[in-house]
């Protein structure tokens, strides 16, 4: 009888002090430990395995939470990983305690710029310069970690340092380059890039509004750029226009207080609306040859900017899906209904998989994308693609990440709803779902669907 006792007391130990005095309180403790003296082996055994059950039960352990489900991160190399893990820990510190409030009020946190620049990434994969000359792996993989905390500081952050220093870097002469690049890559110099008009978005390959004239040794830009990112502030804007002479779009170094530039804040964004979009008009804007981008000469340059940023935009929206599931993920083991947490119902786990899923699906497409890139393989049919698939599964990983939320799920406190918001813009930007179908769609079958 005392051994029995000895096991029963052994186990006791292990069951949570306050749940004995609280147990202590109904019964009395002294005649449950005489009827545990007096049962058999089979009896005993049967109740030690009842309170190891609920001994565990309070001592559940709820898995991480980790939105790389074939743990891609392995597949990375020590630095890499370490600049990953570096950005996350910057986006999680200094951008997640701030984001909603500015999203909200639309505005922009200038003073983060200079932490930023602390981080080194900017223009991470071009070589020379001041740059790091990573892998474009590398640069997906950092737009994913600032998508996963906030779209619109990555889409902040992919105007700059994607689109506009990258049109410096392909299109620029040895001259611009030397005179920008560092500065741009340091962010002492902010850029912005114009390629949108009021008339003109999907269209823009067909014919620009916004045009320029040579007069002598200056370029007259006249015409309109919208939904601009960073125009509002940027010191340099890269405007594209086409030429009334050649009917060739060229490319522009625009700085900030040139004479006949003016920009205006769009307002009354549903998306991305700490990004400080932009309504440029340009009325005899006069522009010297040598801030010409020099190898700007077509329609065709311009696409070599866009089939390298795109790619970059596809783990921008691996980011804002991971984020959204994260966050639901965390909120639904907290959550409790019907006196336990919502996670563990049938229903809410089916949602959790299919976000899963999906973001799993997106994450190696980008990751072969990035690959292919690296190995200068990228064509303009992998990039679109990759556009056209990350966008619309993040649609429906936000949209199931706010669902699981209930009510809440549309309060930014929550951090999912300015999530499904910028996840419309991504949907959009960087080429519509339609147009980069028709580009994959000319890839595979040969023929051009494109209205000519």
């Amino acid at each position: 009888m005392f051994s029995k006792i000895k096991q029963t007391i052994s186990l006791l130990k292990d069951v949570d002090l306050t749940a004995i005095a609280k147990l202590s309180e109904k019964v009395d403790l002294s005649e449950v430990m005489t009827a545990v003296g007096g049962l058999d082996d089979r009896q005993l055994k049967g109740l030690m395995k009842m309170l190891k059950s609920q001994s565990k039960k309070g001592k559940k352990q709820i898995p991480e939470v980790d939105g790389d489900f074939y743990d891609l991160a392995l597949q990375l190399t020590p630095e890499q990983r370490a600049l990953q893990l570096k950005v996350r820990a910057f986006m999680e510190k200094e951008i997640e305690p701030i984001a909603n409030d500015f999203w909200n009020r639309a505005e922009f946190p200038h003073h983060v710029i200079p932490k930023f620049a602390e981080l080194n990434i900017a223009g991470l994969a071009y070589h020379g310069y001041g740059c790091a000359g990573e892998t474009f792996l590398t640069e997906g993989i950092i737009a994913m970690e600032l998508a996963r905390v906030d779209v619109s500081l990555s889409t902040f952050f992919g105007v700059h340092s994607g689109l506009a220093m990258g049109s410096i870097y392909l299109c620029g002469s040895e001259e611009q380059k030397q005179h920008w690049l560092p500065k741009m890559q340091r962010m002492e110099k902010i850029g912005a890039f114009g390629l949108t008009e009021p008339d003109v978005g999907s269209g823009a390959a067909g014919g620009l509004g916004t045009t320029c004239k040579k007069e002598g040794d200056e370029w007259v830009l006249n015409g309109q750029k919208k939904w601009i990112g960073n125009a509002t502030f940027a010191d340099v804007i890269i405007i594209w226009a086409r030429d009334v002479d050649s009917d060739q779009v060229k490319g522009f170094l625009v700085e900030k207080g040139a004479e006949g530039f003016s920009v205006e804040k769009m307002e009354d964004k549903m998306a991305l609306r700490t990004v400080q979009n932009g309504l440029i008009t340009l009325e005899n804007c006069r522009i010297t040859e040598s801030n010409r981008l020099q190898n700007a000469n077509s329609f065709k340059d311009t696409a070599s900017v866009l089939k390298m940023t795109r790619a970059a935009v596809a783990w921008q929206a691996v980011g804002c899906a991971r984020g959204a599931y994260e966050n639901a993920l965390a909120y639904t083991t907290k959550r409790e209904q019907f006196g336990r947490p919502i996670a563990s119902f049938q229903l809410i786990q089916n949602h959790l998989v299919e976000m899963l899923s999906n973001l799993t699906a997106m994450q190696t497409l980008c990751f072969r994308l990035s690959q292919l890139q690296d190995q200068e393989l990228l064509t303009d049919e992998h990039a679109s693609l990759a556009k056209v698939f990350c966008s619309m599964r993040t649609r429906d990983v936000v949209s199931r990440a706010r669902e699981v939320m209930g009510g809440n799920g549309i309060l930014l406190e929550h951090n999912v709803a300015r999530f499904v918001a910028d996840a419309e813009a991504i949907y959009s930007y960087e080429g519509t779902k339609e147009i980069n179908t028709l580009i994959v769609g000319r890839a595979i079958t040969g023929f051009s669907a494109f209205v000519s």
